[in-house]
């Protein structure tokens, strides 16, 4: 039996992590200062006897050195999450996702320097890449950002300071690291108030309309179910060809925003109208977007098994039945 943590363990992608390593019989120890997770997503996990939970802050050392005493795997998933909350709280943005990570890396360390090693995984993010132009994102590709006086750059940016750091902990130090950069991952227990897109989009359908749609809803992405997700992490650490290698981890299969929409009118109801709303209405007046965002997943397919489970219209099925039982 391993023994994990994992920070950001009351949030979406953390929650269903923590039920599959404690089913496979991990002993499993989470932590969330519930900022934007919630105690409630862990309602299955709390149910194994080797479940901990700890609501407290990744950026309390103290706490952080003795939850990371005896463990044997880090999970760092605890970060500013959602394209509204970033545009408007740049600062906390930085703090939350910079510092954190710093200061794992360094009780890491010090584990490390008595003999002790554990193998650390990164949660990054797709939103590395910027504004690079390329229509299929490669993991070695240029990162390209817009100006500093725009928040919205601040969350990619920090997350690729967060990349260097773990990089360079596992080339100076010999600390086992595995990064995955995360496309828009999306399933039951994902909330729509920071700007996620489906959920938004499925919770207006339930409620009677009308689907918000930006722009003029060509922005292409692609939708991975959190399950798949989690299955791949959980493959990626397991595999000792992945460490101090960055991974991209979702769907590679592109999907317009009002393709979106109108996929879950036709699953909700389709009589529902869908509404055009400019940038402007919903985000700061300095804030920009990118177009198209695919992954290629040539990398993690060759390192360990990939079969997802879900298609689009599997996800958004089992997105709105969640939000239909939860009402």
């Amino acid at each position: 039996m391993a023994h994990v943590l994992i920070t950001g363990g009351a949030g979406f992608i953390g929650s269903h992590l923590a039920e599959a390593l404690s089913a496979r019989g991990d002993r499993v120890t989470a932590i969330d200062d519930e900022s934007t997770g919630s105690a409630a997503n862990l309602a299955t996990a709390l149910k194994h006897p080797e479940f901990t939970y700890v609501r407290g802050s990744v950026a309390d050392r103290a706490l952080v050195r003795r939850l990371v005493a005896d463990v044997d795997r880090v999970y760092h998933l605890a970060a500013a999450v959602g394209v509204q909350l970033i545009a408007s709280d740049p600062v906390r943005t930085i703090e939350t996702n910079v510092y954190t990570t710093e200061l794992l890396l360094e009780e890491l360390k010090l584990r490390r320097d008595a003999g002790q090693t554990v193998k650390f995984f990164l949660a990054s993010s797709s939103e590395v890449y910027g504004k690079n132009p390329k229509p299929r994102w490669t993991e070695d590709d240029d990162l390209v950002f817009g100006p500093t006086t725009r928040p919205r750059w601040s969350y990619g940016v920090s997350k690729a300071i967060d990349e260097f750091l773990a990089l360079a902990y596992f080339r100076e130090h010999g600390l086992p690291v595995v990064i995955a950069r995360f496309f828009n991952v999306v399933g039951p227990r994902q909330t729509g108030s920071y700007g996620m897109v489906l959920p938004r989009l499925v919770d207006a359908a339930v409620a009677g309309g009308p689907l918000i749609v930006h722009d003029d809803g060509q922005q292409v992405r692609c939708f991975a179910h959190v399950a798949d997700v989690v299955s791949a992490v959980i493959a990626l650490m397991d595999a000792p060809s992945a460490l101090g290698r960055v991974f991209n981890v979702g769907s590679d299969v592109p999907v317009s925003i009002l393709e979106l929409a109108l996929r879950v009118v036709a699953a909700v109801d389709s009589k529902l109208a869908i509404k055009f709303t400019s940038y402007a209405e919903a985000y700061p007046a300095d804030f920009e977007d990118i177009r198209i965002r695919v992954p290629d997943l040539g990398r993690l397919r060759s390192t360990i098994d990939v079969a997802p489970h879900y298609d689009l219209d599997g996800i958004i099925r089992d997105v709105i039945a969640s939000r239909k039982n939860r009402t």
